[in-house]
Protein backbone atom coordinates (compact mmCIF):
# COMPACT_ATOMS: atom_id res chain seq x y z
CA UNK A 1 0.00 0.00 0.00
CA UNK A 2 1.78 3.40 -0.92
CA UNK A 3 2.68 5.54 1.83
CA UNK A 4 0.50 8.75 2.22
CA UNK A 5 1.80 12.04 0.49
CA UNK A 6 3.76 14.67 2.76
CA UNK A 7 2.39 17.93 2.39
CA UNK A 8 5.69 19.38 0.50
CA UNK A 9 4.74 16.05 -2.09
CA UNK A 10 1.11 16.68 -2.36
CA UNK A 11 1.35 20.64 -3.38
CA UNK A 12 4.21 19.27 -5.89
CA UNK A 13 1.71 16.52 -7.59
CA UNK A 14 -1.08 19.34 -7.44
CA UNK A 15 1.58 21.68 -9.51
CA UNK A 16 3.13 18.92 -11.47
CA UNK A 17 -0.03 17.97 -12.77
CA UNK A 18 -0.77 20.90 -14.72
CA UNK A 19 0.52 21.97 -17.84
CA UNK A 20 2.72 25.41 -17.34
CA UNK A 21 5.02 25.26 -20.64
CA UNK A 22 5.94 28.21 -21.02
CA UNK A 23 4.83 30.90 -20.97
CA UNK A 24 1.35 29.15 -19.76
CA UNK A 25 0.86 29.10 -15.58
CA UNK A 26 -2.22 26.15 -16.23
CA UNK A 27 -2.98 27.26 -12.88
CA UNK A 28 -0.19 27.19 -10.98
CA UNK A 29 -0.03 30.46 -9.05
CA UNK A 30 -3.95 30.24 -8.11
CA UNK A 31 -2.84 27.04 -6.38
CA UNK A 32 -0.07 29.27 -4.54
CA UNK A 33 -1.40 31.80 -4.00
CA UNK A 34 -4.46 30.49 -1.92
CA UNK A 35 -2.20 28.85 0.08
CA UNK A 36 -0.50 32.33 0.98
CA UNK A 37 -3.52 33.70 1.17
CA UNK A 38 -4.41 31.52 4.01
CA UNK A 39 -1.29 32.54 5.73
CA UNK A 40 -2.66 36.01 5.71
CA UNK A 41 0.29 37.06 2.98
CA UNK A 42 -0.98 40.91 0.52
CA UNK A 43 -1.10 39.30 -2.88
CA UNK A 44 -0.60 41.53 -6.16
CA UNK A 45 -0.93 40.22 -9.30
CA UNK A 46 1.50 41.71 -11.78
CA UNK A 47 0.23 40.11 -14.99
CA UNK A 48 2.25 41.89 -18.48
CA UNK A 49 2.51 40.80 -21.98
CA UNK A 50 0.21 37.50 -21.41
CA UNK A 51 2.89 36.41 -18.66
CA UNK A 52 1.47 35.13 -15.43
CA UNK A 53 2.82 37.09 -12.34
CA UNK A 54 2.48 37.56 -8.48
CA UNK A 55 4.01 39.75 -5.55
CA UNK A 56 3.50 38.70 -2.37
CA UNK A 57 4.21 39.77 1.27
CA UNK A 58 3.52 39.09 4.92
CA UNK A 59 4.60 41.41 7.76
CA UNK A 60 5.64 44.90 7.42
CA UNK A 61 8.89 44.86 8.82
CA UNK A 62 12.84 45.02 7.42
CA UNK A 63 14.50 42.88 6.49
CA UNK A 64 12.81 41.25 3.81
CA UNK A 65 13.55 37.26 2.79
CA UNK A 66 12.39 36.62 -0.78
CA UNK A 67 11.53 33.45 -2.09
CA UNK A 68 11.65 33.99 -5.83
CA UNK A 69 10.62 31.02 -8.65
CA UNK A 70 8.64 30.10 -11.76
CA UNK A 71 5.84 28.23 -11.95
CA UNK A 72 6.54 27.70 -16.16
CA UNK A 73 8.33 24.41 -17.39
CA UNK A 74 9.71 23.98 -20.96
CA UNK A 75 7.96 21.45 -23.83
CA UNK A 76 8.30 18.02 -23.08
CA UNK A 77 9.51 16.53 -26.09
CA UNK A 78 7.82 13.47 -27.44
CA UNK A 79 5.82 12.49 -24.86
CA UNK A 80 6.39 8.81 -25.74
CA UNK A 81 9.95 8.93 -24.81
CA UNK A 82 8.91 9.38 -21.00
CA UNK A 83 8.82 6.31 -19.40
CA UNK A 84 5.21 7.63 -17.44
CA UNK A 85 2.99 10.94 -18.86
CA UNK A 86 4.93 13.89 -17.99
CA UNK A 87 2.29 15.39 -16.60
CA UNK A 88 1.13 12.99 -14.37
CA UNK A 89 3.45 12.89 -11.33
CA UNK A 90 4.48 9.45 -9.67
CA UNK A 91 7.26 8.55 -7.26
CA UNK A 92 8.46 4.70 -8.56
CA UNK A 93 9.65 2.11 -6.63
CA UNK A 94 13.19 3.78 -6.50
CA UNK A 95 11.53 6.91 -4.26
CA UNK A 96 11.89 9.25 -7.35
CA UNK A 97 9.19 11.66 -8.38
CA UNK A 98 8.92 11.95 -11.99
CA UNK A 99 7.50 14.66 -13.82
CA UNK A 100 8.40 17.61 -16.07
CA UNK A 101 9.15 20.41 -13.35
CA UNK A 102 9.83 18.11 -11.02
CA UNK A 103 13.30 19.12 -10.77
CA UNK A 104 12.95 23.10 -12.32
CA UNK A 105 11.37 24.28 -10.57
CA UNK A 106 7.90 23.35 -9.38
CA UNK A 107 9.46 20.80 -6.16
CA UNK A 108 11.51 24.02 -4.86
CA UNK A 109 7.89 26.35 -5.31
CA UNK A 110 6.49 23.53 -2.91
CA UNK A 111 8.98 23.04 -0.57
CA UNK A 112 8.79 27.12 -0.06
CA UNK A 113 5.28 27.57 0.53
CA UNK A 114 5.12 24.66 2.97
CA UNK A 115 8.35 25.88 4.65
CA UNK A 116 6.12 29.10 5.30
CA UNK A 117 3.49 27.54 6.56
CA UNK A 118 5.04 26.25 9.19
CA UNK A 119 7.24 29.01 10.16
CA UNK A 120 4.39 31.10 10.08
CA UNK A 121 2.09 28.55 12.78
CA UNK A 122 4.92 28.62 14.78
CA UNK A 123 5.80 32.01 14.28
CA UNK A 124 2.68 34.17 13.84
CA UNK A 125 4.64 37.28 14.97
CA UNK A 126 7.87 36.84 13.30
CA UNK A 127 10.14 39.74 13.03
CA UNK A 128 10.95 41.29 8.87
CA UNK A 129 8.95 40.31 6.13
CA UNK A 130 8.75 37.37 3.79
CA UNK A 131 8.05 38.09 0.12
CA UNK A 132 6.91 35.72 -2.92
CA UNK A 133 8.29 36.72 -6.61
CA UNK A 134 6.62 34.21 -8.78
CA UNK A 135 6.32 34.14 -12.67
CA UNK A 136 5.48 31.92 -15.43
CA UNK A 137 8.21 33.72 -18.06
CA UNK A 138 11.54 31.91 -16.87
CA UNK A 139 12.00 29.43 -19.64
CA UNK A 140 10.89 31.96 -21.94
CA UNK A 141 11.75 35.19 -23.60
CA UNK A 142 12.37 36.49 -19.50
CA UNK A 143 11.12 40.06 -20.76
CA UNK A 144 7.26 39.92 -19.12
CA UNK A 145 8.30 38.31 -15.83
CA UNK A 146 10.71 38.86 -13.11
CA UNK A 147 12.66 41.42 -14.87
CA UNK A 148 9.46 43.48 -15.31
CA UNK A 149 8.18 43.40 -11.68
CA UNK A 150 11.86 43.94 -10.33
CA UNK A 151 11.41 47.59 -12.52
CA UNK A 152 7.53 47.52 -11.06
CA UNK A 153 9.20 46.97 -7.34
CA UNK A 154 12.24 49.63 -8.02
CA UNK A 155 9.90 52.59 -9.33
CA UNK A 156 7.85 52.26 -6.01
CA UNK A 157 10.90 52.08 -3.84
CA UNK A 158 10.50 48.40 -2.36
CA UNK A 159 13.58 47.28 -0.86
CA UNK A 160 14.91 43.53 -0.81
CA UNK A 161 17.69 42.60 1.48
CA UNK A 162 17.46 38.48 0.62
CA UNK A 163 16.79 36.52 -1.88
CA UNK A 164 16.26 32.73 -2.41
CA UNK A 165 15.73 31.40 -5.72
CA UNK A 166 14.66 27.45 -5.99
CA UNK A 167 16.51 27.19 -9.19
CA UNK A 168 18.42 23.16 -9.06
CA UNK A 169 21.74 24.06 -7.46
CA UNK A 170 22.79 20.21 -6.34
CA UNK A 171 24.63 18.53 -8.00
CA UNK A 172 24.74 14.51 -6.15
CA UNK A 173 22.19 14.93 -2.97
CA UNK A 174 19.65 17.98 -1.81
CA UNK A 175 21.67 21.10 -0.53
CA UNK A 176 24.99 19.92 -1.56
CA UNK A 177 25.57 23.01 -3.75
CA UNK A 178 24.77 26.54 -3.19
CA UNK A 179 24.76 28.90 -6.01
CA UNK A 180 25.82 32.26 -5.05
CA UNK A 181 26.74 34.18 -8.19
CA UNK A 182 26.34 33.62 -12.01
CA UNK A 183 28.08 34.55 -14.59
CA UNK A 184 27.42 37.67 -17.11
CA UNK A 185 25.77 37.15 -20.54
CA UNK A 186 26.21 38.97 -23.27
CA UNK A 187 25.35 37.95 -27.06
CA UNK A 188 26.11 39.50 -30.72
CA UNK A 189 25.31 39.24 -34.40
CA UNK A 190 28.13 39.86 -36.31
CA UNK A 191 27.12 40.93 -40.26
CA UNK A 192 30.09 40.96 -42.36
CA UNK A 193 29.34 42.34 -46.14
CA UNK A 194 31.23 41.33 -49.04
CA UNK A 195 30.61 41.49 -52.70
CA UNK A 196 29.12 38.88 -54.01
CA UNK A 197 29.62 37.39 -57.34
CA UNK A 198 31.08 33.87 -59.87
CA UNK A 199 33.95 32.10 -58.14
CA UNK A 200 36.08 32.07 -61.46
CA UNK A 201 36.41 36.03 -61.15
CA UNK A 202 38.02 36.54 -57.67
CA UNK A 203 39.09 40.02 -58.57
CA UNK A 204 35.70 40.96 -59.25
CA UNK A 205 34.32 39.73 -55.55
CA UNK A 206 35.26 40.37 -52.57
CA UNK A 207 34.87 37.61 -50.12
CA UNK A 208 33.53 37.72 -46.69
CA UNK A 209 33.91 34.36 -45.12
CA UNK A 210 37.97 34.69 -45.94
CA UNK A 211 37.76 38.22 -44.27
CA UNK A 212 35.70 36.94 -41.16
CA UNK A 213 37.99 33.74 -40.63
CA UNK A 214 41.11 35.50 -39.66
CA UNK A 215 38.85 38.07 -37.08
CA UNK A 216 36.63 35.43 -36.03
CA UNK A 217 40.16 33.09 -35.01
CA UNK A 218 41.60 36.02 -33.62
CA UNK A 219 38.19 36.80 -31.14
CA UNK A 220 37.98 32.78 -29.95
CA UNK A 221 42.13 33.26 -29.46
CA UNK A 222 41.43 36.31 -27.28
CA UNK A 223 42.25 36.21 -23.45
CA UNK A 224 39.66 38.32 -21.95
CA UNK A 225 40.47 37.93 -18.35
CA UNK A 226 41.80 35.18 -16.06
CA UNK A 227 38.59 35.11 -13.57
CA UNK A 228 38.61 35.12 -9.88
CA UNK A 229 38.46 33.41 -6.99
CA UNK A 230 34.83 32.87 -7.98
CA UNK A 231 34.56 32.60 -11.36
CA UNK A 232 36.01 31.44 -14.22
CA UNK A 233 37.91 33.35 -17.39
CA UNK A 234 35.77 34.83 -19.50
CA UNK A 235 34.65 32.59 -22.58
CA UNK A 236 33.75 33.92 -26.15
CA UNK A 237 31.50 31.23 -28.07
CA UNK A 238 30.68 31.09 -31.71
CA UNK A 239 26.95 29.66 -31.46
CA UNK A 240 26.12 30.27 -35.45
CA UNK A 241 28.22 30.62 -38.14
CA UNK A 242 25.87 31.34 -42.06
CA UNK A 243 26.95 32.83 -45.13
CA UNK A 244 26.15 31.38 -49.08
CA UNK A 245 23.55 30.87 -51.42
CA UNK A 246 23.78 27.25 -51.39
CA UNK A 247 25.80 27.59 -55.27
CA UNK A 248 29.26 26.14 -55.03
CA UNK A 249 30.09 28.35 -57.58
CA UNK A 250 28.51 31.93 -55.90
CA UNK A 251 30.79 34.10 -53.50
CA UNK A 252 28.22 35.04 -50.66
CA UNK A 253 27.40 38.86 -50.09
CA UNK A 254 26.99 38.87 -46.84
CA UNK A 255 28.67 36.59 -43.60
CA UNK A 256 26.43 35.95 -39.99
CA UNK A 257 28.15 34.98 -37.12
CA UNK A 258 26.31 34.50 -33.81
CA UNK A 259 28.35 35.04 -30.58
CA UNK A 260 27.79 34.75 -27.22
CA UNK A 261 30.36 36.26 -23.88
CA UNK A 262 30.00 34.25 -20.44
CA UNK A 263 31.77 37.00 -18.26
CA UNK A 264 33.10 37.23 -14.72
CA UNK A 265 32.78 40.26 -12.70
CA UNK A 266 36.42 40.71 -13.82
CA UNK A 267 35.01 42.25 -17.19
CA UNK A 268 32.18 44.58 -18.33
CA UNK A 269 30.01 44.43 -20.79
CA UNK A 270 31.05 47.96 -22.36
CA UNK A 271 34.35 46.64 -21.81
CA UNK A 272 33.20 43.61 -23.85
CA UNK A 273 31.87 45.47 -26.37
CA UNK A 274 34.62 47.93 -27.10
CA UNK A 275 37.61 45.08 -27.28
CA UNK A 276 35.29 43.19 -29.87
CA UNK A 277 34.82 45.91 -31.78
CA UNK A 278 38.22 47.32 -31.82
CA UNK A 279 39.76 43.95 -32.98
CA UNK A 280 37.08 43.71 -35.87
CA UNK A 281 38.55 47.29 -36.66
CA UNK A 282 41.75 45.72 -36.84
CA UNK A 283 40.62 43.50 -39.66
CA UNK A 284 39.12 46.81 -41.85
CA UNK A 285 35.58 44.54 -42.29
CA UNK A 286 32.66 46.09 -43.54
CA UNK A 287 30.43 44.82 -40.93
CA UNK A 288 27.42 45.48 -38.23
CA UNK A 289 27.43 44.00 -35.15
CA UNK A 290 24.15 43.76 -32.72
CA UNK A 291 24.45 43.87 -28.89
CA UNK A 292 22.32 41.83 -26.34
CA UNK A 293 22.62 41.74 -22.98
CA UNK A 294 21.22 39.19 -21.58
CA UNK A 295 22.21 39.81 -17.88
CA UNK A 296 25.37 41.23 -15.87
CA UNK A 297 27.43 39.13 -13.64
CA UNK A 298 25.83 38.99 -9.66
CA UNK A 299 27.76 37.00 -6.85
CA UNK A 300 26.72 37.16 -3.46
CA UNK A 301 30.27 36.75 -0.76
CA UNK A 302 29.72 35.83 2.40
CA UNK A 303 27.99 37.31 5.09
CA UNK A 304 24.03 37.39 6.88
CA UNK A 305 22.66 35.28 3.84
CA UNK A 306 25.04 33.14 2.64
CA UNK A 307 26.35 32.09 6.09
CA UNK A 308 23.07 31.41 7.25
CA UNK A 309 21.77 29.26 4.52
CA UNK A 310 25.24 27.62 4.67
CA UNK A 311 24.48 27.10 8.53
CA UNK A 312 21.18 25.87 7.50
CA UNK A 313 21.81 23.15 5.23
CA UNK A 314 24.34 21.94 7.36
CA UNK A 315 22.34 22.28 10.77
CA UNK A 316 19.26 20.13 8.72
CA UNK A 317 20.89 17.72 6.35
CA UNK A 318 24.08 17.07 8.43
CA UNK A 319 26.83 18.22 5.37
CA UNK A 320 28.62 21.77 4.41
CA UNK A 321 26.98 22.73 0.69
CA UNK A 322 29.87 24.09 -1.73
CA UNK A 323 29.37 27.10 -3.10
CA UNK A 324 29.24 27.95 -7.32
CA UNK A 325 28.90 30.16 -10.00
CA UNK A 326 28.56 27.79 -12.86
CA UNK A 327 25.70 27.26 -15.44
CA UNK A 328 23.45 29.53 -17.00
CA UNK A 329 21.80 31.95 -16.23
CA UNK A 330 18.89 32.37 -14.22
CA UNK A 331 16.16 35.34 -12.81
CA UNK A 332 18.69 36.29 -9.99
CA UNK A 333 20.19 38.16 -12.58
CA UNK A 334 17.30 40.75 -12.05
CA UNK A 335 16.63 40.23 -8.66
CA UNK A 336 20.45 41.39 -7.67
CA UNK A 337 19.90 44.63 -9.06
CA UNK A 338 17.58 45.47 -6.56
CA UNK A 339 21.06 45.78 -4.28
CA UNK A 340 19.48 42.22 -2.82
CA UNK A 341 21.79 39.40 -1.25
CA UNK A 342 20.48 36.43 -3.74
CA UNK A 343 21.27 32.25 -3.43
CA UNK A 344 19.98 30.29 -5.21
CA UNK A 345 19.31 26.68 -3.39
CA UNK A 346 17.47 23.58 -5.20
CA UNK A 347 16.91 19.91 -5.93
CA UNK A 348 19.76 17.80 -8.16
CA UNK A 349 19.96 19.40 -11.44
CA UNK A 350 21.27 16.10 -13.18
CA UNK A 351 17.60 15.84 -15.33
CA UNK A 352 16.24 19.32 -16.11
CA UNK A 353 14.82 19.68 -19.19
CA UNK A 354 15.31 16.16 -19.91
CA UNK A 355 12.96 13.31 -20.53
CA UNK A 356 11.67 11.53 -17.66
CA UNK A 357 12.75 14.92 -15.06
CA UNK A 358 13.34 13.56 -11.93
CA UNK A 359 13.60 14.17 -7.94
CA UNK A 360 13.93 12.20 -5.22
CA UNK A 361 11.18 12.44 -3.53
CA UNK A 362 12.82 13.31 -0.05
CA UNK A 363 14.82 15.73 -1.54
CA UNK A 364 11.59 18.31 -1.38
CA UNK A 365 10.67 17.50 2.41
CA UNK A 366 14.51 18.10 3.13
CA UNK A 367 14.60 21.40 1.37
CA UNK A 368 11.93 22.50 2.89
CA UNK A 369 13.21 21.71 6.13
CA UNK A 370 16.01 23.63 5.44
CA UNK A 371 13.75 26.61 3.52
CA UNK A 372 12.43 26.51 7.43
CA UNK A 373 15.62 26.72 9.24
CA UNK A 374 16.60 29.38 7.09
CA UNK A 375 13.84 31.09 8.20
CA UNK A 376 14.11 30.61 11.66
CA UNK A 377 17.70 32.07 11.48
CA UNK A 378 16.82 35.14 9.82
CA UNK A 379 13.15 36.05 10.36
CA UNK A 380 13.10 34.84 14.37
Amino acid sequence: MAQPLTDTLSLAFDLLSRPSVTPDDAGCQAVMRSRLEQLGFTIEAMDEGGVTNFWATHGDEAPTLMFAGHTDVVPTGPESSWDTPPFRPNIDTDGYLRARGAADMKGSLAAMVTAVERFIASHPSHGGRIAFLITSDEEGPAIHGTRAVVEHLKARGERVEYCIVGEPSSSERAGDTIKNGRRGSLGGVLKVRGIQGHVAYPHLVRNPIHQAAPALAVLAAEVWDSGNAFFPATSFQISNLNAGTGATNVVPGELEAVFNFRFSTEVTADELKARTEALLDSFELDYDLEWTLFGEPFLTQEGKLLDNIVASVEETLGYRPSLSTAGGTSDGRFIATLGTQVVELGPVNATIHKVNERVRAEDLDALSAVYEAILQRLLP
